[in-house]
This record gives structure tokens, C-alpha cells and sequence, in this order.
């Protein structure tokens, strides 16, 4: 209830800040020429505000030149938006500030904000789908392969998993020299979102005594990551070996998780093996008690499709119960409910084989509902699902996912065959805003027609030597496929939510630090909150809280390492990283608060988080983003 009021309240002040903004844009800041003053006169003093504004924006600090776009008359932003490489947004395929400023009429700046935050909405749904219904089960299919032990598969591929949409929207903006305070708003804004609302809903939900080692190390790299961060953010630059640093870090975080676990599982072995020989000498009525499990270090990250309903037969809730069970996820007792499933799933296997027809194996594949699910679900579900639709049709046609926990491995021979023709089509269209598939190789012969060939070829040879019940032996291959080109919409979807993020920024005047804690976190970190709070109702809330923490440390490290490394190998081998005045320190050290906060209090409540503590977490992110529009909006100031 406290995270809706305070994202009413964000969402009012941003509507009364934007109000302000397109009201006074034409008039307040604008330069108007009077009707007695020549055009060239006119020119002449918008070109002398311009440089004005330009220099007083290089004394303070900001060197994204498309921000002074706002302050120009209406009939000179298109003009500028075209001249002024800032405003380029080469990385996405829409140019947003030409739309708002050239495409359309100023009077209509309000439609085309609306247009961009539904169009953003849709983008965020995109990367929730693709990473939890295929991304998420092609890396569980390479681990698997790989045949990685549940804590390398939990901080390694499943992490990734997990936190596809915030490394791929962190990578994109700090790859572009004047977008990193998306970035560093997004990390940092996500990081106290989630250790705060996530970590404080769960609390509330379901209180629990959380396993202290595990806890402790999660804190710890996450308090030396963000003190890294503070760190290179008030000098300024980061270097090469800085940057690797940062990988390093994470490289050291894994081994840590690896060996705890291995400690762990060498002392409950020695623990069981010394109560069986205690419990040999010991006479009939004596009691031997069982051995407590609350102390695992195994690396229980959580991806977001795992308590999400799947398409069809393709993705059933009961392959998914089996995941997270063989990912080392889930306990015990959650193997009784993987039996049960598989039973329920085999009632309604038919009693004699028959053949399906091809056609109909293609048509069954395609169709993003199952019937069973459908019927018992609400309308209100229905009508979300239907809108999905659409996206989820063309994921499914261009993505390949391989399920190993199935007989067939999820095996459709036509669509895979399908999957051989377009998969490589969006690789070469979605790779660098489709740059490189439309070049004309020796200015004739595109490389998407080429790719199209290429993909026919594959297509046919497969479809003729394989057949419709059995897998063929290269089908992990398969998973490899859909891992990419998952990967790939998932980084094009990030593109265009950075570009859409950088043109509200302009237009409303905003800066990225805010839009990066605000829309950019809360789009990519509402998934894991909703999943986190239904994890923990059903009655795992030491799962949804290790979620929490092991998440954002990879999104930290593992975001600003391969972003900053993408920008020296583009530009220069230092990467200069300018904090956007007071708020890049509110939030540092909010978050730095925040992480204080949990180090000192849970220990001394002896590690036991009631809903008091979650009372007093979401009070504290309700105080940091008052303080934060405050700070945005000049209340608050040096």
C-alpha cells in the first residue's frame, strides 16, 4: 500500500512538473521575435541565447548539449535537434527528439509524451517476457549441458537470468557518454528499491529469521561494490583496471559463494554422519534431533518466470516446478508438489499414441494460451493476456527454447526449422539498430537478403533429415540459438528504453539520475518485486530475500564493468563519469544508508525480520524519494 501512494504521488509531481515545462517552454525560456524584428535579427538572438545557455551549462558541469533544446523558440528546435550530434540517438531505431520536435506540431508535445510512455510501458513488457520465458530457460538449458552445480549455475547464468533487463539497460546507457546517469539512477535506484520495498514487503508478508552467512556476505560485496562506485564517481574517471576491477570483484563474489557452499555441505555431511553413529549407541527412546538446513549457502536466485504461467504445453507450471527444483532453488518439501504435478500432467497424456501432423505441431506451438489455464483464470488476467498477445506471437516465432526436463526437450520440428530463418533475420536487424543488415554488400545484394538465404538453406536441410517425435542429436545447439537472439531483443528493447528515458529527460527537463531511479529502476526491478512477495506468501521468504541481494551485486558489477568496457573500446581508453549535481550523492548515499542500516539492525534483532522492520524499510525509501524530488526540483540545494 506505501509503494502505490508514493508512486502516485512521484507520478502527480512529474504531471505538475511537466505541465510547468510544456507551458513555459514556448514562452518563458523561448525566444519570440516581435513582429517589428527582422527573421535574421531574430536569429541572430536565439543563436546568442543558445551560446549563452551552452557556456553556463558547461560551467556547471553538463556537457550533453541537447539539453538546451527547451530553451530555444519551438520554430528553432528542429533545426538544432538535427545539427546538434547529442540529439543524433544513433543506438536506437526511432529518433524520439525528431519525433517530438520536428514530426509533429509543438502544440501536440503532450500527445507525443504520451505516446513514448505507452510505447515504454510495451517495452518494458517486452523485456519481462523475453527474459523470463526464454532467456531465462535457454541459459538453464546451457547450464545443464554445461553440467554446473546449482551455486556456479545461481551466480553465474541464472543471475544473468534474473537480471537481464537491468544489465542490458545499464550496459546500453553507460556505453553512451551522456546517458550514464540513467545508469547510475537505475543501479543505485534499483538497489535501494529492492533492499528497502522488495526486502520490506517480503518482511511484512511473511516474517522470518533470515540465515546469517549467507546475509552477511550478500551485504558485504554489495556495500564494497556501491563504495567502489562512490569512489570513482567523485574523481570523476574510471580506468581499464578499474573497470576490471569490477568483474574481478564479481569473479571473487562466485568463488566465495562456491566455497561457503562447499564448507557447508562438508560440515552437514560430517553433522549427518556423526548423528547416524550417535543414533546407533543410542538407546530406543531417546530422541535424536534433526539436523537444521537454515544456514545453506547455496545461491537461490530466482528468475522471474519461474512462478509465471507458461504457453501451452511448451512451458507448463509443472516444467517450471522441476526447474527451480533441479536449480537448487527450492527445499525439499516443494518435491512432493513436482510429483504431483507430473502426475496431474500425465492424466492428460492420451492412453493411445497417435501421430500429430505437422501443421498441427506448428499451429499447437504458436499458441501463446493454454485452454486448462485459461478457464481458471480471471477476466481481468484474460484481458492482460490478451494484449500480450501479440508480443508473445512474435517471441515465439523468432526465439527457439529448449527445455531438457521434458522427454522431447521441447523439440517442434517446424517451428525450429522456423526459428532457422528468423533468428538470424533479427540478429542482423536488431544488432547496431540494423545498421549492418541493410548495408548493400558491394552496393547491391543487402546482408539481410543474404542472411534470409543462408537460413533457408539451414531450414530445409534440418527439416528433411529430422523428424517430428525424436530430437535430433545437435539440438542443444538450439539453446545456444535462442540465448542469442533473446539477448539480442532484450538489448534492442533496452536501446530504445534508454533513448525514450534521454528524450523525456529533455523535454520535461528532468535529469537522468531521477529518470534512473524513478521509471528505468521501478520498470526493471516491478517484476522482481511481484515475484519476490508471492515467493515469499508461499512460505520461502528466505528465497525472495537471498533473490534480492544476489540480483542487484551482479546488475552493480557486472553493468558498469561491461557498459564502461563497451565505451573504451568506442572512444577513449578513461571513461569520464560527470555525477549530475546533488542528487548522484542523495542517492549514493541513500543506498549506502540503506545497506548500513541492514548490516547493524538485523544482526541485533538476531537476524529475525518482522513487520516492524519492514515498516520501517518502506518508510525509509518513502523518505529518500521525497528527498530525491526535492533535491530534482531545487527545494533542496549546496
Amino acid at each position: 500500500m506505501t509503494s502505490r501512494v508514493v508512486l502516485i504521488s512521484v507520478l502527480l509531481l512529474l504531471w505538475c512538473h511537466c505541465r510547468h515545462v510544456l507551458g513555459s517552454g514556448d514562452s518563458g525560456t523561448g525566444i519570440v521575435p516581435s513582429p517589428d524584428r527582422s527573421a535574421d535579427g531574430a536569429d541572430l538572438l536565439s543563436m546568442g541565447t543558445m551560446v549563452d545557455t551552452h557556456s553556463a551549462m558547461l560551467r556547471q558541469g553538463n556537457t550533453d548539449e541537447c539539453d538546451i533544446v527547451m530553451n530555444l523558440s519551438a520554430a528553432d528546435r528542429c533545426a538544432f535537434v538535427k545539427a546538434t550530434p547529442d540529439c543524433s540517438m544513433e543506438d536506437s531505431f526511432i529518433n524520439y527528439l525528431k519525433m517530438a520536435f520536428c514530426l509533429l506540431p509543438p502544440n501536440l508535445t503532450p500527445l507525443t509524451i504520451t505516446l513514448c510512455i505507452i510505447w515504454l510501458l510495451i517495452l518494458f513488457i517486452v523485456l519481462g517476457l523475453t527474459a523470463s520465458k526464454f532467456f531465462c530457460p535457454n541459459l538453464s538449458a546451457i547450464s545443464s549441458s554445461l553440467r554446473l552445480t546449482h551455486n556456479v549455475a545461481g551466480v553465474t547464468f541464472l543471475a544473468l537470468g534474473n537480471g537481464a533487463p537491468d544489465v542490458f539497460s545499464a550496459t546500453v546507457a553507460f556505453s553512451r557518454p551522456h546517458t550514464a546517469g540513467l545508469a547510475i539512477g537505475a543501479l543505485f535506484g534499483a538497489g535501494i528499491f529492492v533492499t528497502t520495498v522488495v526486502a520490506g514487503s517480503v518482511s511484512l508478508v511473511k516474517p522470518f529469521t533470515v540465515a546469517s552467512r549467507p546475509f552477511l556476505r550478500d551485504v558485504i560485496f554489495y556495500m564494497a561494490a556501491v563504495f567502489w562506485t562512490f569512489i570513482i564517481l567523485y574523481r570523476g574517471t574510471i580506468s581499464l583496471g578499474e573497470t576490471l576491477g569490477y568483474l574481478g570483484l564479481y569473479v571473487v563474489y562466485v568463488v566465495t559463494v562456491i566455497v561457503s557452499a562447499y564448507i557447508y555441505s562438508h560440515q552437514k555431511h560430517s553433522a549427518t554422519r556423526s548423528s547416524t553413529q550417535s543414533s546407533t549407541h543410542a538407546p530406543a527412546d531417546t530422541h535424536v534431533p534433526e539436523l537444521q538446513t537454515s544456514e545453506s549457502d547455496q545461491a537461490p536466485l530466482l528468475s522471474n518466470g519461474s512462478i509465471q504461467e507458461g504457453y501451452g504445453n511448451n512451458h507448463s507450471h509443472c516444467a517450471h516446478s522441476t526447474k527451480l527444483y533441479l536449480w537448487g532453488v527450492l527445499r525439499e518439501p516443494i518435491q512432493s508438489s513436482v510429483c504431483v504435478c507430473a502426475c496431474i500432467d500425465s492424466e492428460y497424456r492420451p492412453l493411445l499414441p497417435y501421430c500429430e501432423s505437422t501443421s498441427s505441431i506448428l499451429l499447437n506451438s504458436l499458441n501463446p494460451v493454454d485452454s486448462r489455464t485459461w478457464r481458471r483464470k480471471t477476466w481481468r488476467w484474460r484481458t492482460v493476456k490478451i494484449l500480450k498477445m501479440p508480443l508473445e506471437l512474435l517471441l515465439l516465432l523468432t526465439v527457439p527454447v529448449v527445455d531438457p526436463d521434458k522427454e522431447d526437450r521441447n523439440w517442434r520440428r517446424p517451428l525450429n526449422c522456423l526459428h532457422l530463418v528468423t533468428a538470424p533475420l533479427v540478429c542482423v536487424l536488431t544488432f547496431s539498430s540494423g545498421e549492418y543488415g541493410l548495408y548493400l554488400i558491394e552496393g547491391q545484394f543487402p546482408v539481410w537478403a543474404l542472411t534470409l538465404l543462408f537460413g533457408l538453406f539451414l531450414s530445409a536441410i534440418v527439416f528433411l533429415t529430422t523428424s517430428n517425435d525424436q530430437p535430433p542429436a545437435y539440438h542443444l545447439v538450439f539453446s545456444l540459438l535462442g540465448f542469442v537472439v533473446s539477448a539480442m531483443w532484450i538489448s534492442a528493447a533496452a536501446s530504445e528504453v534508454v533513448s525514450i528515458l534521454h528524450m523525456l529527460g529533455v523535454v520535461l527537463s528532468l535529469s537522468n539520475n531521477l529518470l534512473g531511479l524513478t521509471l528505468l529502476a521501478w520498470g526493471n526491478s516491478i517484476g522482481d518485486c511481484f515475484s519476490d512477495i508471492t515467493i515469499a506468501r508461499q512460505g520461502y521468504p528466505r528465497m525472495a530475500l537471498s533473490a534480492c541481494f544476489g540480483g542487484i551485486i551482479f546488475n552493480m558489477l557486472i553493468g558498469v564493468g561491461i557498459g564502461c568496457l563497451i565505451q573504451m573500446f568506442n572512444n577513449e581508453p578513461v571513461v569520464t563519469l560527470e555525477p549530475e549535481g546533488l542528487l548522484t550523492w542523495v542517492l549514493a548515499g541513500s543506498l549506502g544508508l540503506s545497506l548500513v542500516f541492514s548490516f547493524i539492525l538485523v544482526p541485533l534483532r538476531c537476524f529475525h525480520l518482522g513487520r516492524a522492520y519492514g515498516i520501517f524499510l518502506l518508510l525509509f525509501y518513502a523518505v529518500f524519494l521525497l528527498v530525491a524530488l526535492l533535491t530534482e526540483f531545487g527545494f533542496i540545494h549546496t
